[in-house]
């Protein structure tokens, strides 16, 4: 597995919104959601932050 993301900075699209938001209502982990949208788990966790969503604190 890469330690690093490709995708740096990259704005978030519709579709990995709501699969945020999907996976996040599931009750998944940050970690298991992060891997999901190939994205690192500080920015999942800033835009659920910023979207309101709970996130599981499972690790």
């Amino acid at each position: 597995m890469k330690d690093k993301f490709e995708r740096h900075k990259q704005p978030w699209t519709a579709a990995e919104i709501d699969k945020l938001h999907t996976l996040a209502k599931k009750g998944m982990a940050l970690k298991a959601i992060a891997r999901a949208l190939t994205r690192s788990e500080e920015s999942v966790k800033a835009r659920a932050r910023a979207d309101g969503l709970p996130i599981a604190k499972l690790h």
